[in-house]
């Protein structure tokens, strides 16, 4: 088994918070811990929290008050599937719902990954393929396919991704934690599928975002394409 890499201690920290605020256990107005009470809390150094409260300041989450400190802003509007955070994470289960337009299943890679290389033990184990159409405040935004290596993965083609997090099961079912990774997005055509799905006029221009997730398993990659139909809803973040 590969060796375990961990999250940078800001990371680690900016998710915790960042989950506490869009979980609703802060809302807009009410203010964070100060530095030193979260310093105490979770045993980081101060250098750590400002790193954090940065990221959630850049992203919209909170404010900095001189002399009150971090305000909660609530929810960005907007949608950070261009952070590193997954898709139900970013948005928030209440705002999401997910339909499963093919269910996972055994398959073998195309010649790469959406552009990505694959490397040989990659191409010889195959893949699970996922397809879903996720629908925010009842609107059609995003549809993805999802590609995970056949590497270790008990079960997984009976798992219920219903209105669940991919990232949340590959944390608590197999331990694996996404802690980077790269991304490309282009302005592309609607096809017929894609015009179908979000309902749009013909040749209407869609954003296609293609990622390649670095996990905390050694050598263990997934990969993603997700057309995203920006009408209603802006992107943003950081990965």
């Amino acid at each position: 088994m590969g060796k375990k890499k961990e999250l940078p201690p800001y990371k680690i920290l900016y998710e915790i918070l960042r989950k506490q605020i869009t979980d609703g256990l802060y809302s807009k107005g009410d203010i964070l811990p100060s530095e030193n009470e979260l310093c105490s809390t979770h045993s980081v150094t101060r250098p750590t929290v400002r790193k954090a409260l940065d990221r959630l300041v850049h992203e919209g989450y909170i404010r900095k008050k001189q002399g009150k400190g971090s305000i909660v802003q609530g929810q960005p509007q907007g949608v950070g599937i261009l952070s590193l955070s997954g898709t139900t994470s970013a948005i928030g289960k209440e705002n999401l719902t997910t339909k499963i337009v093919i269910k996972q299943h055994l398959t073998n890679w195309d010649e790469d990954a959406f552009g990505f290389p694959l490397n040989d033990s990659e191409k010889q184990v195959g893949c699970y393929r996922l397809e879903r159409l996720r629908i925010v405040n009842k609107q059609p935004v995003f549809y993805d396919i999802t590609l995970v290596p056949n590497i270790n993965l008990p079960r997984f083609v009976s798992r219920n991704f219903e209105n669940r997090s991919l990232f949340d099961i590959m944390r608590t079912a197999y331990q694996i934690e996404v802690i980077g990774g790269e991304q490309k997005l282009m302005a592309i055509t609607a096809d017929e599928k894609i015009q179908k799905y979000f309902n749009l006029k013909s040749a209407q221009p869609i954003l296609r975002l293609d990622r390649k997730m670095e996990t905390s398993k050694e050598g263990f990659f997934f990969y993603s394409q997700v057309y995203c139909n920006t009408a209603d809803y802006a992107l943003y973040g950081t990965f």
